[in-house]
């Protein structure tokens, strides 16, 4: 269905207030830009701000839904004959060899992760949202599997594949912020990523396997 034109003037003011926001706290670090200032910088009120992005947090996490459904969204497009972790392996190291900014592989991703190191707040968000991806992942595998609600399961294997896809994160956020070159972090999360995959056992790593018919 196409995007109407209110539809399409709020996602445009949405984004808009989110990148005004964004550029502030980049400049000065988070706590030290207040909800008005952003407001007051986009032009817009502060009860606008505040009916697009509920908590402040929000203006510079504004995309993290992306991230909180990757694994589900992973798992569910899994291949025929292929596992949940397999599935998972494969799309990271699609990401990382096509050296992805979605991984935060870019010129810049050290500003950003910087500001959310400063920042107890954005700190304290970014714990809730890995939770956040655990909990889609555990609900993707329960709904592919037919796990009843009672089955531990669903759950053990999303903390196992979801190890995976933290430490290529956390790696990657580190090494970006020590200043390295993209190329080179891609590189060398690659071979940490095969360890990773021989680390996993055979249970995990035949588990939710998509029918091949």
């Amino acid at each position: 269905m196409a995007e109407g034109l209110r539809e399409r003037k709020k996602r445009q003011t949405r984004q808009y207030i989110s990148d005004v926001a964004t550029g502030l706290f980049l400049e000065r670090g988070f706590d030290a830009v207040t909800v008005a200032e952003v407001a007051d910088a986009a032009n817009v009120s502060v009860n606008t701000v505040y009916n697009y992005f509920p908590a402040k947090e929000d203006l510079f996490l504004d995309r993290s839904k992306g991230v909180v459904d990757r694994l589900a969204r992973w798992v569910r497009g899994r291949e025929k004959g292929e596992s949940a972790a397999a599935a998972v392996v494969r799309e990271l190291r699609e990401e990382l060899e096509a050296v992805s900014p979605r991984l935060g592989l870019m010129d810049g991703y050290a500003r950003f992760m910087r500001v959310i190191h400063d920042a107890p707040a954005l700190r304290s968000r970014l714990w809730a949202i890995s939770q956040e991806v655990v909990d889609k992942l555990e609900e993707a595998l329960r709904e592919e599997t037919g796990a009843p609600a009672d089955d531990p399961l669903p759950g053990l294997m999303a903390g196992q594949i979801n190890w995976v896809h933290q430490t290529v994160m956390s790696v990657i956020g580190r090494e970006m912020m020590a200043g390295r070159n993209p190329g080179e972090v891609s590189r060398e999360v690659l071979v940490l990523l095969d360890d990773m995959e021989e680390l996993l056992s055979e249970k995990v790593l035949n588990y939710a396997v998509r029918a091949a018919e």
